[in-house]
């Protein structure tokens, strides 16, 4: 079967090339090293501890994990890898050049074999990514410890992988350790033939998110400066399709509470420009962050149109709305706004991170709403209600609290692996 599955990714090598082109086209940066995408121009590095991370949300979550790992083993290199040049940008955001950066290969065997002849890794580590064959084969015969962090199957993908059982009991073969955020997780793993004493639940270090004691009063600062004494909700991460709705729902408002301002975030970067005009379209006054001026009293909008200050953004906030769940593209994280006890506001589409969001259902931690209308009804009602939305917060919080902890259970696996390494340089 594996003849197969190499065929199928030599058929599709020249498809994610031209992605890859077309992407190019609209944003730059996806040309910014794309040799790397096929195993080309990764930087020589040898004996280092590898992390993946697909985007922007598994680079946030991995962030405490690369912290803990640097400050027990100073003195290895880390390679950090990601799919997405926002990824890239956080991680160069975060560590600077303390850390290495490249983008992960596609799963073409002649592309991973190039990335691993540059890259000598002593262990890796991929957060939340499911089952790649060849990239986890080639760690296996090259003796790479692999694991599996906050690993997950979702419901809707382990038919398909039963559909290549074959294939997919051969990868999990090869002595990966699988690190689950969840019980349902780690079975769906020995289903597919998972070891079962390399198969360890350790949760999701999602909930192990850091909340710097200056975040809030930056936030606070940033609020008294830019802002003033106004009510002020936050749509976190939106998407095209979703501005408009949050932009007719924040109109709505205006008629209740006219001082009423939005800090409005796009996910993309490249789509920050097209964003503000949207707002000026609407015929709402804006101002955008990296102006560096208040906003005037018919200021109705504030852009985030910078990264890393999504936290700084709801510490400036009284009520959240988490984004890309207005539209299909299956929601964001819930975690940094519950880490702030921020009420929350989500949409239907919350797939990406779907146990997230029925604990928090379940906590009855977050108020979801269908359409733009549901999403001012909403609103409105927490401003109006500051003790329902204390509350609101205060649950989600709890949640997040009571979830803790998976850091370092997954730091009891994987220690031991470095430090073997470590000793046998």
């Amino acid at each position: 079967m594996r003849f197969f599955y190499n065929l199928l990714t030599l058929l599709l090598l020249l498809p994610y090339a031209l992605f890859w082109l077309v992407r190019g086209i609209g944003n730059r940066s996806y040309f910014d090293r794309i040799g790397q995408r096929f195993g080309l121009g990764c930087p020589k590095i040898d004996r280092c501890i590898w992390i993946h991370a697909v985007s922007v949300g598994e680079v946030q979550a991995a962030l405490p994990l690369i912290r803990a790992i640097r400050g027990r083993f100073p003195q290895r290199q880390i390679l950090v890898t990601t799919v997405t040049p926002t990824g890239a940008d956080r991680v160069k955001a975060a560590f600077g050049d303390a850390v290495h950066h490249c983008y992960i290969p596609f799963e073409f065997p002649g592309c991973v074999n190039s990335f691993f002849s540059a890259v000598n890794p002593d262990a890796a580590l991929i957060m939340e990514t499911e089952i790649w064959p060849n990239l986890y084969r080639a760690c296996g015969v090259r003796n790479v410890p692999l694991v599996l962090v906050s690993a997950r199957i979702s419901p809707r993908s382990i038919n398909g992988y039963r559909r290549m059982m074959p294939l997919i009991r051969e990868t999990l073969s090869h002595g990966i350790i699988i690190a689950a955020q969840s019980q349902a997780d780690a079975d769906r793993f020995l289903s597919l033939g998972a070891d079962p004493d390399r198969t360890r639940v350790t949760g999701n270090i999602k909930f192990d998110i850091e909340l710097h004691a200056d975040v809030i009063q930056q936030g606070k600062a940033l609020r008294a400066e830019l802002i003033g004494d106004r009510p002020v909700w936050i749509a976190a991460s939106t998407h095209d399709g979703e501005e408009q709705q949050v932009l007719d729902a924040h109109l709505q408002l205006l008629e209740r509470f006219p001082g009423l301002l939005l800090i409005l975030v796009p996910r993309h970067p490249q789509r920050f420009s097209e964003v503000r005009e949207r707002i000026k379209t609407t015929g709402l006054d804006v101002v955008s962050r990296t102006e560096g001026v208040a906003c005037s009293p018919t200021t109705s909008v504030l852009l985030g149109d910078t990264m890393g200050e999504v936290p700084l953004f709801y510490a400036a906030s009284d009520v959240a709305f988490v984004a890309g769940s207005l539209v299909p593209i299956g929601g964001h994280n819930f975690l940094e706004p519950a880490a702030q006890a921020l009420p929350i506001i989500t949409g239907p589409h919350l797939f990406n991170a779907q146990d997230i969001a029925d604990m928090f259902v379940e906590m009855q931690a977050c108020v979801i709403v269908h359409n733009k209308d549901e999403l001012a009804l909403a609103l409105a009602d927490l401003l109006e209600n500051p003790g329902k939305a204390s509350e609101l917060g205060r649950r989600g919080r709890s949640l997040l609290e009571q979830n803790k902890g998976a850091l370092a259970r997954l730091l009891v696996l994987v220690e031991p692996l470095l430090s073997q390494k470590a000793s046998a340089q």
